[in-house]
């Protein structure tokens, strides 16, 4: 039995969400289908295009992604801070780009005086519409309508795209967070689609590194030719930063929540070593050495490297609607899901070893 997502999702206990969503039926969301001999490959530019522009919308950052043949991993994380710092004019300004506007608040937008009704109108609306500007469904929502109308109108037919909304699990530390983002980057190499994480298109890992390379690139320019560096082009992918480094999102103070999670906490070199050496584990057949040594962020985490391995080929099957310590898992199930059964305990306690 499915839940309601506002017993799924809760920002105030984690900003951090894993979202998968699958198409329905045979349909192709991306890729090549061998029984019609079509190619989908250029929606894959269609997903990455509107979360790229749904995140400037919406208070919502991306953590990882990952596009395949006929579905899509996110990993979001909730920016609350951003959200209770929007003026009412933020508020409709950026609402106006999700939808066609409102004659009153186009009104408000261009200066003229409202009358009392007017005001009492827009009054009833921002707040509804503050709340939404941080909402994973309506962020979700936008993203799905958009892709399924465009996807119906090119294949000529109409009905569901999508088998749902979409699915989601709560990232409730930093454990978690690290062997989500891990899972989903992988995707493409899980698959078999693709060798290396720079040959694994159409994902964040790619993207992040595809970024290093034009920093460096514009750097040796610059000393080069004593030049202006060209501009790197500005991604909405959230930056990494080891000193936002946390224990428990559920435990963290209220008033430090919104700093300690400005960033992704770890160093991107680690991620990386982290995910090339993950990659190279789960596909045995790939050539390379696989380091005898662990990995930095499995040392300083304390997690082992059969456990962390298990956890990259399957974190989606191993949890159900949220991931974390199992102490933690449990409290948010009773919290808000009236006492559900958790699913993971063998998994959580793997990943997040007594110390």
């Amino acid at each position: 039995m499915t839940c309601a997502r506002r017993t799924l999702i809760d920002a105030e206990t984690t900003p951090f969400y894993h979202i998968i969503n699958r198409c329905v039926r045979r349909a192709y969301l991306c890729g090549e289908d061998a029984v019609s001999g079509k190619s989908f490959e250029h929606r894959r530019d269609w997903i990455v295009d509107k979360i790229k522009t749904l995140s400037n919308i919406f208070c919502i950052d991306i953590c990882a992604f990952a596009v395949m043949s006929n579905h899509y991993h996110l990993v979001l994380k909730i920016d609350i801070d951003k959200a209770k710092s929007l003026t009412n004019r933020d508020i409709i300004t950026r609402w106006n780009q999700v939808t066609k506007g409102h004659a009153v608040a186009t009104k408000y937008l261009t200066g003229d005086t409202l009358i009392e009704g007017e005001r009492m109108i827009l009054d009833s609306l921002l707040p509804e519409w503050h709340e939404r500007l941080s909402s994973i469904s309506w962020f979700m929502r936008c993203l799905n309508e958009d892709i399924a109308r465009r996807a119906n109108r090119e294949d000529e037919c109409k009905g569901a795209f999508w088998e749902g909304r979409f699915k989601s699990q709560a990232l409730l530390d930093e454990q978690a967070l690290l062997a989500c983002m891990m899972y989903v980057d992988l995707n493409p190499i899980r698959a078999g689609i693709a060798d290396t994480v720079q040959a694994s298109d159409f994902t964040s890992i790619k993207e992040r590194i595809a970024e290093l390379k034009a920093i460096d690139s514009s750097s040796e320019q610059t000393s080069n030719k004593a030049e202006k560096p060209s501009k790197v082009p500005v991604t909405p992918l959230l930056p990494f930063d080891a000193s936002n480094q946390f224990a428990n999102l559920s435990e963290m103070p209220a008033v430090t929540q919104a700093d300690q999670q400005s960033a992704i906490p770890f160093q991107f070199c680690d991620y990386l070593e982290l995910i090339d050496w993950t990659g190279r584990a789960i596909r045995p057949d790939k050539t390379g050495f696989i380091k005898s040594s662990q990995p930095k962020l499995l040392n300083e985490l304390g997690i082992s490297t059969d456990a962390w391995v298990a956890s990259a080929k399957s974190f989606r099957r191993q949890y159900s609607g949220v991931s974390g310590r199992w102490d933690a898992m449990c409290e948010f199930k009773s919290r808000h899901q009236n006492g559900k059964w958790c699913k993971g305990k063998a998994s959580s306690q793997a990943l997040h070893p007594s110390p």
